[in-house]
């Protein structure tokens, strides 16, 4: 059973920092390219960050480029979000989701596109407080 758990949310006041964890189990990791998402209720769920199966590339939306970074692990099959310097308007449910496909998340400078990933956790909150 294919399953992906993200941990590391919480509450922040505006200027500190978060890192957000997504350990997986249930496929075959490095096959996978992962993405972050997050959605603010009443709002569309959008890519925030994503990390190709190689792990050598990556892309992010404008608005966190310069303060969030990706990164995983293949060893420990987990992927990890590190959120600096965050602002009142980073606060959403973020949720990590995984595609099989090498190709994803390569050579892009694009966010990810939630309807190409097939897997989805169930989301960890993140406040930041002004």
């Amino acid at each position: 059973e294919v399953q992906l758990v993200e941990s590391g949310g919480g509450l922040v006041q505006a200027g500190g920092s978060l890192r957000l964890s997504c350990a997986t189990s249930g496929f075959t990791f490095d096959d996978y390219a992962i993405g972050w998402f997050r959605q603010v209720p009443g709002k569309v769920r959008e890519g925030v960050s994503c990390i190709s199966a190689s792990g050598y590339g990556t892309s992010y939306r404008d608005s966190v480029k310069g303060r969030f970074t990706i990164s995983r692990d293949n060893t420990k099959n987990t992927v990890y979000l590190q959120m600096n310097s965050l602002k009142p308007e980073d606060t959403a449910v973020y949720y990590c989701a995984a595609v099989r496909s090498r190709p994803v998340c390569v050579l892009t400078s694009d966010p990810p596109v939630p309807g190409q990933y097939n897997y989805w956790g169930q989301g960890t909150q993140v406040t930041v407080s002004s």
